[in-house]
Parts: C-alpha cells; structure tokens; sequence
C-alpha cells in the first residue's frame, strides 16, 4: 500500500464504518467516511453486489485522490428467491429505515415455517488503489442462518435482529461485536482482503 494508511469508504453507514476500523486498525490502516472528502453517494445501478461496490470504490477514489474501499452487501432469503438482495437497504422503499425493511420481511415471511426460511448475508469488497485501477481486489464471503418471526437483540444493525445463526442458538444482534466481527460476512471478506493487499504489497 506503498505507506499510504488511509482509506476511503465509500459508506456514511457508522455501523460499518465502525466495524471497518475495529478490523484493519491492527494493519495500521485509517477508514474514513467519504463525506469527509465531499464524495456524494453514487447511483447504484449495478444489478449485482460487484458491480455496486466498484461503482461505490471507483467514485470515492475519483473524488478523493485516495485508495478507496467500497462493500455491497446484503441479505438473500431463499424462500423469496434472493430478495431483498441489492436492494436489502432499500427494500422498504425511501427513506431507507431498518425497522421498516424488518417489518416486511416478517410480512413477507408470515405463516413459513423456520424449514424454509433459510437465508444468507453476502458481503462483497472492492478495493482500489486508484480510480483507473484496472485490476481491483475483490473477494466475497456469505454468512447461513435463519430469518426469525420476531426480532432478537439490540445490537448490530439491518437485518441482524432478524438474522438467526442454529449453531450458535443466538441472532446477530445477540453477538458481541468482537464475536461478529470475527464471523461475519463482513468480517471474514475484510480478513480476505487483508491478507491479499499483505500478498500485493510483498510483491
């Protein structure tokens, strides 16, 4: 990385902001919000998680002139065939609002058994070392659990109060955020991520 220690995230969400720093502070690396360098949110008109995050990185590296990193993420619920999917933060509709989109995904779930509510947190990182960067790092990790019929805990943010792990008989609001930090799917692609950067820069 060249010294350079700070990185753009392309996100005003404090909740992953704060996770992002807690995992990459020991790599002496510095997140920042893009707001701080008057980056405006992008139109996310990908039709995957990939194309949203390069979208994301890419003008937040324009913008700011640094490295940036931009995740996509979201929560697939076999049941409803991948919904809410890229639009999980918006599936409620504008203003985007957590508790709306919990409540209509317990709508949309009403009546199913827990057999059959099977779901997925994907999280997919892009991280580029400038603008033009032809070749972005990229990795992507899923998390399995469950979508509750009622809502467990008071940590953690989006669908976690919903989201319930069988083997660790808790929801992801339950967990402390050390413990999500090291399981998620967030955690585990940031993990992937440093340990790629560590290979590019031994080069």
């Amino acid at each position: 990385m060249s010294g350079r220690k700070t990185l753009v995230l392309a996100s005003g969400n404090a909740g992953k902001i704060n996770e992002f720093n807690q995992l990459l502070r020991e790599l002496g690396i510095h997140v920042r919000p893009q707001a701080e360098y008057g980056v405006a949110d992008v139109e996310e008109t990908g039709l995957t998680f990939v194309e949203n995050a390069l979208l994301k990185a890419r003008e937040a590296s324009r913008v700011s002139g640094l490295p940036a990193l931009a995740d996509d993420s979201g929560l697939e619920v076999d049941y409803l065939q991948g919904q809410p999917g890229i639009y999980s933060a918006r599936y409620a509709g504008e203003p985007k609002s957590d508790a709306r989109n919990n409540d209509k995904l317990l709508a949309a779930l009403a009546g199913i058994p827990s057999a059959r509510r099977t779901a997925r947190y994907w999280c997919v990182l892009a991280y580029l070392r400038h603008a033009e960067d032809p070749v972005p790092l990229i990795v992507q990790r899923s998390w399995e659990g469950e979508i509750l019929t009622a809502p467990r805990g008071d940590g953690g943010f989006g669908y976690d109060p919903l989201f319930w792990l069988p083997s660790l008989g808790k929801s992801v609001a339950e967990l402390s955020a050390e413990d999500k930090n090291r399981l998620s799917h967030r955690g585990r692609a940031l993990q992937s991520l440093a340990a790629a950067l560590g290979e590019t820069s031994a080069k």
